[in-house]
């Protein structure tokens, strides 16, 4: 039941603050050109991370889609830290802490999630090719 909270929250939050980000990036919300514009980033990323992000929140919040959740956790901590180096780089000082938050909070949401995602076995990554007749 804890673990259940626990992915329910970090995911909720972190579902909750991308799909809010992705609304303003695909709206052209005044704050999210200007951000883009301070960090140095073209506004074409603005739209493709817009869609990312509302296509990842949404992922991550409907059931039995494993394969595609492993792929909105990695495009989220790929963002993630690229908004930390932004950040870090465009002379932000404490902004840079809110993306670390949110690498955790989606830390949290990946460790904690069912142990029964939909697939039977060893990821593809784990699995090993079948061995040659020697």
């Amino acid at each position: 039941m804890q673990r259940q909270i626990a992915y329910w929250g970090a995911t909720g939050l972190v579902a909750m603050v991308t799909l809010f980000a992705g609304f303003s990036y695909l709206t052209a919300a005044p704050q999210a050109v200007e951000n883009f514009r301070h960090v140095g980033y073209p506004q074409q990323l603005r739209i493709l991370l817009g869609i990312g992000k509302l296509a990842g929140a949404i992922v991550l919040l409907l059931p039995r889609l494993a394969a595609l959740k492993e792929w909105a956790y990695a495009g989220f901590t790929f963002m993630w830290i690229a908004a930390v180096v932004a950040h870090h780089l465009a002379g932000d000082g404490a902004l840079v802490l809110l993306p670390v938050v949110l690498l955790g909070a989606l830390m949290v949401s990946y460790m904690t999630r069912s142990a029964n995602r939909g697939g039977s076995g060893p990821t593809v990554l784990a699995r090993r090719a079948p061995k040659e007749a020697m």
